[in-house]
């Protein structure tokens, strides 16, 4: 038991330290410790054969792919909305998201990136958003993790017959003590 907790503990130490930070920056956004956004806009024109006609579906791939070598956008394609005179493509990333409209008759297109600082971008990724199945399954592995540090701990506690009860006391003092501010603090 001691093994699984002590080894479990190092091997997600950083990942509880991130979720830790992150969480005190969730929760304190006023404090904007380099907190910055940042908007930008552009034009431009692409060729028309690749925004389709009305008998023929654009060819998102490529105007994807354009937009991401020709402008720099990134994140996943959240939303592609085409309708008889417009295509409309949402990029979303952690701390990140991109608007782009294109003229189906013209070949024109805006596109407008939005991006805040770091830590939005790290509150974010504590949250899960827009950060795609990888990160999903860090954040699935932490919890994981932090189920193991928990229950091994409680398990070492039960096995330490001179620190049992007091420690017994503490984890329901705790528990108790969350009760409490739950019941009587939150709304």
């Amino acid at each position: 038991m001691r093994w699984l907790h002590i080894y479990s503990s190092m091997f997600g130490l950083v990942a509880i330290l991130f979720f830790s930070v992150t969480g005190l920056t969730l929760n304190h956004p006023s404090w904007m410790l380099g907190s910055v956004s940042r908007e930008d806009a552009a034009a431009g024109v692409m060729d028309k054969e690749w925004l389709g006609t009305s008998e023929k579906e654009p060819s998102k791939l490529e105007i994807v792919e354009f937009l991401r070598k020709q402008h720099k956008v990134r994140g996943l394609v959240d939303d592609f909305t085409v309708d008889d005179q417009e295509c409309s493509i949402t990029f979303k990333g952690p701390a990140y998201s991109a608007d782009v409209f294109l003229s189906r008759e013209t070949g024109k297109y805006d596109v407008t990136q939005r991006s805040a600082g770091w830590v939005a971008l790290m509150n974010d990724l504590h949250k899960g958003r827009d950060s795609g199945k990888a990160w999903g399954l860090v954040i699935d592995v932490s919890a994981v993790l932090l189920i193991i540090v928990s229950v091994t701990g409680i398990a070492l506690l039960l096995y330490l017959k001179r620190r049992r009860k007091k420690g017994l006391l503490t984890t329901v003092g705790g528990f108790v003590l969350l009760l409490i501010v739950l019941w009587l603090c939150v709304p």
